[in-house]
C-alpha cells in the first residue's frame, strides 16, 4: 500500500491527502490496480467509462482512430498522470479514444462517481479530492486547447515550431516523448513531409536534433 501512495501522491489529485487518508480512502472509491506489457490496450474505444486511471508505474499514449483506420496520437502520458477523467466528468458513456501502455505499466483505477459522491462515512478527505478533481479537469482543458492551437497552424514547419515551443519550455535543449511516427501522428501530418522539413529547418541553422533531442536555435 505504502508503494501505490508513494507513487501516487505526486499526482494533483491527491493534493493534501496522507498516507493514513489515502489508505481508508481506496477501498471507499473502489480502487484496484492492474499491470500492462508494452503495447497492451488498456482502454478501447468504445469501451464503457465508469473508472479514472492513474499511472502508477510507465507511459501510455492515448491515440484516436477514424474510421479509415488512421491514427493520431492525442497525447503521451507518464507517472503519476491521470487518464479519462475529463471524459467521466462530462458523463460521456463510452470512450471516444484508445489507451495503450507504451512501455510495462502499472495502473491505479478508481471509480470516478465514488470520487465526486460523499460517501455514508461523510469521509473528511472527499471534499478535497473533488477539489482536486476540478483543477486537474480544468488543467487537461488547457493542455487540449495547446494541442488545438498545433493543430490550426497551417503547413508542418507551423506546427513543428508550434510544437517544439510547447515542449521546450525556457530552455534551449529538450526531448520529446515521440518517435518520428508518433510525431507525426501526433501532428496530423505525412512522416515522410515532416522528416523532410525537420531536414530543411536543420540545414537552415533553426533547429538541431538526435532522434528525439532537440535544440533550438
Amino acid at each position: 500500500m505504502k508503494k501505490y501512495f508513494n507513487a501516487a501522491r505526486h499526482n494533483p489529485l491527491w493534493s493534501g491527502i496522507e498516507f493514513g487518508d489515502f489508505e481508508k480512502m481506496l477501498p471507499c472509491i473502489e480502487a484496484k490496480t492492474q499491470s500492462y506489457d508494452k503495447g497492451e490496450i488498456i482502454v478501447l474505444s468504445g469501451d464503457a467509462i465508469d473508472r479514472v486511471g492513474l499511472i502508477l508505474s510507465g507511459s501510455v499514449k492515448v491515440v484516436r482512430e477514424d474510421i479509415n483506420g488512421n491514427i493520431a496520437i492525442l497525447t503521451e502520458l507518464t507517472a503519476p498522470e491521470l487518464f479519462g477523467e475529463v471524459f467521466a466528468c462530462a458523463g460521456v458513456d463510452r470512450s471516444p479514444i484508445t489507451v495503450q501502455a507504451s512501455e510495462k505499466s502499472e495502473v491505479l483505477f478508481v471509480n470516478y462517481k465514488k470520487v465526486i459522491t460523499s460517501c455514508s462515512s461523510a469521509c473528511g478527505f472527499h471534499s478535497r479530492l473533488i477539489e482536486n478533481m476540478l483543477k486537474l479537469v480544468a488543467k487537461k482543458n488547457l493542455a487540449l486547447d495547446l494541442k488545438i492551437e498545433v493543430l490550426s497552424k497551417r503547413t508542418t514547419r507551423e506546427k513543428l515550431l508550434m510544437f517544439f515551443d510547447i515542449h521546450r519550455g525556457m530552455a534551449k535543449k529538450f526531448t520529446i516523448p515521440y518517435n518520428r511516427e508518433e510525431m507525426a501522428h501526433y501532428l496530423c501530418v505525412d512522416r515522410s513531409a515532416m522528416s523532410h522539413e525537420l531536414c530543411k529547418m536543420r540545414d537552415e541553422g533553426l533547429i538541431r536534433f538526435a532522434k528525439n533531442e532537440f535544440e533550438v536555435l
